[in-house]
């Protein structure tokens, strides 16, 4: 798919993983939908990048959000032939602590985020999506998820974080066999450790422990490579129901 001709809903987009995505993506001539919660971050980023970019305030947990989301995605751009999650939240809880067991409301608050929220947007992207005229390889769409090197090697105090990404993991593969009949493809890519507002909020003293921990290069990612392998996967026609590692080789102990 031509990023040119792209018009893409990126979630999460006001800042971190999903602010680099829709940067890249508009350097290259699409249109971008950032779909966020912090409006003043999200409105801030859409007036710096010009007429190319709209925001709008959405709760990707929220079924009317997301579709008032798509429908002003629609009357501004006409389609949306690109969909990148990236919305999502962390927590730290073990199963059982000192506290006691695991809250069930944080976990299932990490659940109806992470993974719900990621399949509520995408299913009602690829519903448009569906509607567009198919590409030279009968493509009408591409849908990028952000899986986590959790799903495979999770730490201690991430079993809900990593339940969510190894579903988001697990899901790939079925749902490219769902959408193939329409010509839509979908990845899913799995980063390591990056360089975003939470890690860059822990200090260089942290930073540096944990950019010692990966096997080369010797540092945090970029979000900027998160973006450039998003672009990679939407100008792929090939890539479709495969998790890519993004991660310097890190195998989290």
């Amino acid at each position: 798919m031509k990023l040119n001709e792209t018009v893409a809903v990126i979630t999460g987009g006001a800042s971190g993983l999903g602010e680099a995505t829709v940067r890249n993506f508009v350097a290259g001539g699409a249109k971008v939908a950032i779909f966020d919660m912090n409006a003043e971050r999200g409105e801030n980023v859409a007036e710096e990048l010009g007429d190319h970019v709209l925001f709008q305030k959405v709760d990707v947990t929220d079924e009317a959000s997301v579709v008032a989301g798509i429908a002003a995605t629609m009357a501004k751009f006409g389609k949306i032939t690109a969909n990148v999650n990236c919305a999502g939240i962390g927590v730290a809880s073990k199963t059982l602590g000192k506290e006691g067991p695991h809250d069930l409301g944080l976990f299932k608050k990490t659940i109806d985020i992470n993974l719900t929220g990621t399949f509520n947007v995408f299913r009602l992207a690829a519903e448009q999506m569906a509607k567009n005229e198919p590409n030279e390889d009968g493509e009408r769409g591409v849908i990028v998820n952000t899986a986590s090197v959790a799903a495979y090697d999770g730490q201690k105090g991430q079993v809900a974080y990593s339940a969510t990404k190894g579903a988001i993991v697990g899901m790939t593969l079925p749902v490219s066999r769902d959408l193939a009949f329409y010509g839509i493809r979908i990845c899913a890519i799995a980063p390591g450790l990056f360089l975003t507002p939470l890690f860059e909020g822990l200090g260089q003293e942290v930073v540096d422990s944990l950019s010692a921990q990966v096997t080369f290069p010797k540092r945090l990612g970029k979000p900027s490579e998160y973006g450039s392998l998003a672009r990679i996967i939407v100008e792929s026609p090939y890539m479709n129901g495969e998790t890519i590692r993004l991660d310097g080789a890190i195998r989290l102990p």
